[in-house]
């Protein structure tokens, strides 16, 4: 029998010249290209096949920088804090936070003491990129010319946002732009607080019971950037064959499915990252901290970076500080701030590959136990008919007395983390007796409705947040799902109900109601009062409502932001909790007048304000209300949208842009043949001459999913070429 790879050989190959080099380790790259075959489909979607799963690894990644160099690119040099040599000042300290966590010379020991297996997929990464670059001379990389395998340990897991963005930059750098940063400060920090982002991820997950196929289902709806993640394939004849979203620049599926399972992260689970108060004592031969009874010696160190000038580069050095619990980032209340979370490159990166060839639930669970993901929960569906729900993965034990959301007493010793606790002792669910589970990057007490565990069961510290719009939303729509389709599941999920104006908009009306008639504002917001009270509280892109509301909201989030913070509350909750009627009010007069200033009249329907646009290949994307764009009728996840569709802020257009939210979804039905459909936003490829860079636009924008093409029979009959790397 042919092997799957030889098969794939006997499609004719578009030949293309190759570019001769000389560059050290060409007899490896020749010897991978020569074992991996990658077919693209009428969506540029690379399918890429290797005879071992370093060849696929291999291919994965040269197909990923042929779709976006510039984001694998640029997602190390954040990650190594190699920024600034790229982009300047801006990024100094940027760079300065990822390297009080990532040093070089620690990377390549632990590359090298690295699993032989990862060794080789390491290895099969820094060629597949060395090899893309040889053969692509019209890529100018901005710094990093050439790759080292130890640098794939520097980014090991897929989500938007690591643990160390935790850490405040404008903080940071307060602390650390002087030469001798003081020992202590009085009083909070006065630093402005950044508006909460307040984006998510939606995951699914439907028992046999509740789907027509009689097969498990699974929901797959990242809230990330607009992409961050490519789409694809890998295959190899060592068993590796899965399909979804990969964070670019990564050897892993962060978000997808293989032929007998699938798992969706969704962020904000148990506590993983905790600081630690500390208390510093200048002493002639320099910096202590106390630590129990005992002075401990303040760690030390420089850290230069390389940051792009003009002229050249020029280096900026920096003392910083770290105890034992991890390097200092601020101070705050006359004490400075320690961070500690987890580093193990090597676990870790090991985990996100091996969760991609697990079979089976216990397979699966075997890769959780390993407990080194520090971000996410997992919603998991399988073949064999489970459902699954893990919040969070990696959560320390702490001593519950202390409360850990904010620093606790460095100088206490109980304060410490006794090890991770067993996956057994953290909040989950395996196959709810109601046949369905999701999270929202909700609190896992609504999970699966009245089969969710129970508050009263776990640590505080089991989970960072607390309920949001999203969650009664999701609860709505699954509690109702019978017989269960893809489409069907699909409509689930894009369901227009604004579950947070339920909430925000009955105390409005009834304000409006109990002003005087000889109030003017009765006539002034009649015709809007009515309007909003007609409403069925559902988005549409034909909706005048919608538009009125949400202008409404976000008018009063703008204003009443920093109180919220103030209250350490949430911005929807402060709304739901502490907004007085006038400030209601006053609020729908203010979204009025800004909807008329803006667009010459306030009776204008959401989809008209709100927009899809892709210009150009840019990271960060600009916009412009001169230029083509298509109406959405989606809404930000802040209203309880489960279609997630948000800007970027402060915005720069009176129109409002998509540029976080729904980024690569699929729905995924897990029988004995793999059925699912996914969309992307605007498309595959980040360079705007390609005919796959906005060809998903249209669709994205409404809603309309596409059927994935797993088998290589399906793959084959919707080639678009076919070809091996360096061809």
């Amino acid at each position: 029998m042919k092997s799957l790879f030889a098969a794939l050989l006997c499609i004719p190959v578009v030949v293309c010249a190759a570019v001769a080099t000389e560059a050290p380790g060409e007899i490896a790259w020749q010897q991978h290209a020569q074992r991996v075959h990658i077919i693209r489909d009428n969506w540029g979607i690379a399918h890429v096949y290797g005879k071992s799963d370093a060849d696929a690894v291999f291919g994965m990644i040269y197909a990923q920088a042929e779709d976006d160099f510039n984001r694998i690119e640029h997602n190390y040099l954040t990650n190594l804090g190699w920024l600034a040599q790229a982009e300047g000042d801006s990024a100094l300290y940027s760079d300065l936070r990822a390297r009080l966590f990532i040093d070089v010379g620690r990377l390549q020991q632990q590359y090298r003491a690295a699993p032989p297996w990862l060794k080789s997929l390491m290895d099969a990464w820094s060629e597949g990129l060395n090899y893309f670059l040889s053969t692509h001379s019209a890529v100018h990389p901005k710094v990093i010319r050439h790759f080292e395998p130890w640098m794939a340990l520097s980014f090991t897991e897929g989500s938007i946002g690591g643990d160390i963005e935790t850490v405040d930059l404008k903080k940071l750098e307060t602390f650390y732009a002087s030469a001798a940063p003081p020992t202590a400060r009085s009083g909070a920090s006065t630093d402005p607080v950044p508006e909460e982002f307040p984006g998510g991820s939606n995951g699914f997950a439907l028992a046999p019971q509740l789907t027509a196929s009689g097969h498990a289902m699974l929901w797959i709806n990242p809230h990330t950037s607009y992409y961050f993640r490519s789409e694809l394939q890998m295959v190899s004849e060592a068993g590796l064959d899965v399909y979804g979203a990969v964070t670019w620049g990564q050897f892993f599926v962060y978000q997808g499915f293989n032929a007998h399972n699938g798992w969706m992260h969704t962020s904000y689970g148990g506590d993983a990252i905790d600081e630690y108060a500390e208390d510093v004592v200048r002493k002639p031969d320099g910096l202590y901290y106390r630590y129990g009874p005992e002075l401990r010696k303040l760690g030390v160190s420089v850290i230069s970076i390389p940051v792009k000038q003009a002229a050249g580069l020029a280096k900026r050095s920096f003392t910083v500080y770290h105890s034992h619990h991890g390097p200092i980032i601020r101070a705050e209340n006359g004490k400075w701030i320690a961070v500690k979370l987890l580093q193990v490159p090597v676990p870790a990166l090991s985990q996100s590959f091996l969760r991609t060839k697990t079979s089976d639930y216990a397979s699966f669970r075997k890769t959780q136990d390993m407990r080194t993901d520090t971000s996410n929960n997992t919603v998991y569906a399988d073949s064999a008919g489970t459902i699954a729900y893990f919040h969070g993965n990696f959560i320390p034990k702490r001593d519950t007395s202390f409360d850990f959301t904010h620093p606790v007493d460095g100088s206490n010793p109980a304060t410490e983390w006794h090890g991770p606790h067993a996956i057994a002792d953290t909040i989950t669910l395996l196959n709810p007796s109601n046949g369905w589970l999701f999270n929202s990057n909700n609190w896992p007490f609504s999970a699966a409705g009245a089969q969710s565990p129970k508050v009263e069961n776990y640590p505080r510290y089991m989970w960072t947040k607390g309920e949001n719009p999203r969650g009664p939303h999701a609860v709505e729509v699954l509690s109702k799902l019978r017989n269960a389709t893809l489409d069907s599941l699909i409509a689930a999920g894009y369901d227009g109900h604004l579950t947070a104006f339920d909430i925000l908009l009955p105390p409005l009306i009834q304000a409006y109601d109990a002003l005087p008639a000889a109030d003017p504002r009765r006539a002034g917001l009649r015709e809007a009062i009515d309007t909003l009270r007609a409403w069925d509280r559902r988005t549409s892109a034909d909706s005048v409502a919608t538009a009125v509301a949400i202008f409404w909201g976000q008018g009063l989030i703008e204003r009443l932001g920093a109180a919220a913070r103030d209250a350490d509350e949430p911005a929807y909750d402060y709304l739901v909790d502490k907004l007085t009627d006038a400030e209601r009010i006053d609020g729908l007069s203010a979204a009025l007048a800004k909807l008329q200033q803006d667009f010459g009249r306030w009776q204008i329907a959401w989809g008209e304000i709100n927009r899809f646009q892709r210009l150009t290949g840019d990271i960060v994307q600009p916009f412009d209300d001169a230029r083509p764009s298509l109406p959405v009728g989606f809404a930000s996840s802040q209203w309880g949208a489960l279609a997630s569709f948000d800007s970027s802020k402060p915005r720069k257009t009176k129109k409002i842009y998509g540029s976080t939210g729904n980024s690569f979804v699929a729905a995924v039905d897990f029988g004995p043949t793999i059925h699912a459909k996914a969309i992307m936003s605007g498309g595959e490829s980040g360079d705007p001459s390609s005919p796959h860079f906005s060809d998903q636009a249209l669709m994205f924008s409404q809603g309309h999913f596409r059927d994935v093409l797993f088998y290589p029979e399906e793959v084959r009959a919707h080639a678009e070429r076919s070809y091996q790397p360096g061809q």
